[in-house]
């Protein structure tokens, strides 16, 4: 029985280090066969046309489908505006190297004590920026195409933080965003939803809009406005638990 318990014991040892060399193999595989990237590689593609006359007066819009977008610098987007999406879909923007570990340990968590249930995800922004604009093309139809393209994603996200800045992707994402209603990007949203300018946008406003962003059907504000506002809600309570809206702000806003 001695002899018995220490060869499985060896083969159990043997079977594991197989498996973590083959795992290690596969990550390898997977990772090597991502995209190549550089800073191009996350600007988003699609921009609506506008014809003015001679005096500088627009005549018309041309837009084609996934091209209703106007780009803004990021200086020209108020700070709250900034701060709403990062309170809402990546709290820990500014700390993370494109991956953020404690996120996914709490999506696990809560996903198992859920009973297996997706109840949030942990995608930065930085990962989400990489689906939109370098990862539109894959399909992800089986269980294996899921996870390579998260492994892939999570990678990039990486690397990408190493060539660009913080600002430089926030602004690249803000700018990309599918914000319901054929409005992608922050500022053709505004224009959409408020009739103004990013840079006019009140606490309240930039809530609506942040909370469209996890789904942009669901939490329309034209077609579903009841459940926009829930979401604007938790949006501002996330600002005001992250200290970028005082209480005053918060209850202004609410």
């Amino acid at each position: 029985s001695v002899i018995f318990i220490k060869a499985f014991l060896v083969c159990l040892l043997a079977a594991g280090v197989i498996g973590l060399c083959a795992g290690i193999g596969i990550v390898k595989g997977v990772v090597d066969n991502a995209p190549d990237i550089d800073s191009t590689s996350v600007i988003p593609r699609g921009y609506k046309s506008v014809m003015i006359d001679s005096d500088g007066n627009k005549m018309a819009e041309l837009i084609t489908a996934g091209s209703n977008r106007v780009w803004v610098d990021i200086d020209k987007i108020p700070d709250h505006v900034q701060k709403a999406f990062i309170d809402i879909e990546d709290e820990r923007f500014y700390e993370h190297n494109g991956v953020d570990l404690k996120g996914i340990v709490r999506a696990g968590v809560k996903g198992v004590a859920s009973g297996f249930r997706k109840t949030e995800g942990a995608s930065t922004i930085t990962q989400q920026l990489l689906k939109n604009n370098v990862f539109d093309f894959m399909s992800e139809d089986t269980m294996m195409e899921k996870i390579e393209r998260k492994l892939q994603e999570q990678y990039l996200a990486l690397e990408l933080e190493k060539i660009m800045t913080k600002d430089e992707i926030l602004e690249a994402y803000l700018n990309t965003i599918n914000l319901g209603q054929n409005t992608l990007g922050i500022q053709a949203a505004s224009n959409r939803y408020f009739n103004k300018d990013v840079s006019e946008l009140t606490v309240s406003e930039a809530a609506v809009i942040a909370g469209i962003t996890k789904s942009p059907n669901k939490y329309n504000p034209v077609s579903d406005p009841e459940e926009n506002a829930k979401r604007r809600e938790l949006v501002l309570s996330a600002m005001k638990k992250n200290g970028h809206i005082s209480d005053a702000e918060y209850e202004e806003a609410m």
